[in-house]
C-alpha cells in the first residue's frame, strides 16, 4: 500500500556536498585561468610598446592612473600604518616587560612591519580605495557600451585600459609598502621612546641590527605582486560586468573580497617560500 510519502535519499546530502565541491574547484579554476590570461595579455601588450614604434605605451594614462591609485593614497596608507606601529609597540611592551627587555620592542616592530605588515596593510588600503574604483569605472564602461566602441575602432582594451592600471597598481603597492615600513617604523619609534621611555639610541641601534637586507627584500617582492593581483582582479571584474547598475555593484564587491583573500593566500605562500630558503 502506497502512503504517498517520498523517501529522501541517503545519498542526497554527500551528492550536495560534493556539488558544492565541485562549484568551488570549478570557479578556483575560472578565476586563475582568467587572471593568468588576463596578466598574459598586458604582458603581450607591454613587450610590445616597448620593441614596436607603431603601438604606444601610453605614458599620459600611465602617470594619471599612478597619480590616482598612488599618490592620492599615501594619505590613508601613512594614516593606517602608523596607527599599527603604535599599536605593535604598545602590545609588545607589557609582555617583553616581564623579562626586562622592553627596548626589543624596536625589534619586534622593525620585523613585523617590513616583512609582513607593511605590504599587506598597503594592498588591504588600496584595494579598497583603488581596486573597487578601478573595477566600478570599468563596469561602467561595459554597461555604457564604450568598450564595443574602443573595439570597433580597433583599439584595444587591454592596450588602453587594462595595462596602464595594473603597471599602477604594481608600481604604486612597491612605493606605497615603503611608505608604510617608514611609517610605521617611526611611530613606534616615537611610541617607544615617548611612552615606554626606551631611549632614541638604543631604539634606533635595535632597528637597524635587527633589519636585514632580506627583510626589506622580501617585502617589496610581495607588494609588487600583491599589486600585480590587485590590478588583475580590479579590471578582469570590471571588464566580465553584466546586468547594469547591479552589476557594477557585484562587481566592485567581489574586488574587494576576491583581492583580499588572494592577497592573504598570497602572503602566506611566500612566508612559507622564504622561510624555507631561509629568508627569514
Amino acid at each position: 500500500m502506497q502512503t504517498g510519502r517520498t523517501t529522501a535519499s541517503p545519498l542526497r546530502p554527500i551528492t550536495g556536498i560534493l556539488r558544492l565541491i565541485g562549484e568551488l574547484v570549478y570557479a578556483t579554476i575560472e578565476f586563475a585561468g582568467s587572471l593568468t590570461w588576463l596578466g598574459y595579455d598586458v604582458l603581450i601588450w607591454l613587450h610590445r610598446s616597448l620593441i614596436q614604434r607603431n603601438v604606444r605605451f601610453g605614458h599620459d594614462a600611465f602617470v594619471a592612473q599612478i597619480v590616482r591609485v598612488g599618490v592620492r593614497s599615501v594619505p590613508i596608507v601613512m594614516l593606517v600604518s602608523g596607527s599599527i606601529g603604535v599599536i605593535l609597540a604598545l602590545q609588545t611592551a607589557p609582555s617583553l616587560e616581564q623579562f626586562g627587555q622592553t627596548d626589543k620592542v624596536a625589534n619586534l616592530v622593525a620585523v613585523a612591519v617590513f616583512r609582513e605588515l607593511g605590504p599587506l596593510i598597503a594592498a588591504i588600503v588600496l584595494t579598497g580605495f583603488a581596486g573597487a574604483s578601478i573595477a566600478a569605472e570599468l563596469g561602467t564602461m561595459v554597461v555604457g557600451e564604450e568598450i564595443e566602441a574602443l573595439e570597433v575602432m580597433a583599439l584595444h582594451p587591454v592596450r588602453f585600459l587594462v595595462m596602464p592600471r595594473v603597471l599602477a597598481t604594481t608600481m604604486s603597492l612597491i612605493l606605497l609598502s615603503s611608505i608604510a615600513d617608514l611609517t610605521s617604523v617611526v611611530a613606534g619609534g616615537i611610541t617607544g621612546v615617548v611612552g615606554l621611555d626606551i631611549a632614541y639610541e638604543v631604539y634606533r641601534d635595535n632597528t637597524l641590527d635587527q633589519l636585514k637586507s632580506a627583510d626589506f627584500l622580501t617585502g617589496l617582492i610581495k607588494a609588487g605582486v600583491f599589486g600585480l593581483l590587485l590590478g588583475l582582479i580590479a579590471c578582469r571584474n570590471g571588464l566580465m560586468v553584466r546586468g547594469g547598475a547591479a552589476g557594477v555593484g557585484k562587481a566592485t564587491t567581489d574586488t574587494v573580497v576576491q583581492t583580499v583573500v588572494t592577497v592573504v593566500l598570497a602572503d602566506l605562500l611566500f612566508t612559507a617560500v622564504f622561510y624555507a630558503i631561509g629568508w627569514t
